[in-house]
Formats: C-alpha cells, structure tokens, sequence
C-alpha cells in the first residue's frame, strides 16, 4: 500500500477499527488513553478523507491497508 500511514499505531488502530472494536476496547488493548485513540482515529478519518468508522474500514480495504 502506499505510504499513507507513517504511523504503525494508526494501521494498528484501523485494524482493531475493522474488527468492530470500541474506542474503551483499542485503549485497553494497546494500554492507551481514550484520547489518544481518539487522536488517532481523528487521523486515520483525515488521511482516508472519511468521517465514520465503517467508511474508514472500507477505504483501508480498497487502499489496501487491511486485508
């Protein structure tokens, strides 16, 4: 995929994104604040251009940053 996430976090956060887990669920299992996953999610919908989880999951899908 093309470089668009320099963060490793970020595809990491996408991925729990597109397995339906809660912000409390993807703070928990990377032991980080709520707000810095919403921090990231914030990024992830900018970079992809998208304002809602399940749009972000099916644009990483077609750019090919989820599998």
């Amino acid at each position: 995929p093309p470089a668009l996430f320099r963060s490793k976090k970020e595809l990491e956060v996408l991925a729990r994104l597109a397995m339906g887990a809660t912000n409390a669920e993807i703070a928990d299992y990377f032991s980080l604040t709520l707000n810095t996953v919403k921090f990231h999610i914030e990024n992830i919908f900018k970079k992809l251009d998208v304002s809602n989880r399940t749009q972000a999951v099916r644009v990483g899908r077609e750019l090919g940053h989820l599998a």
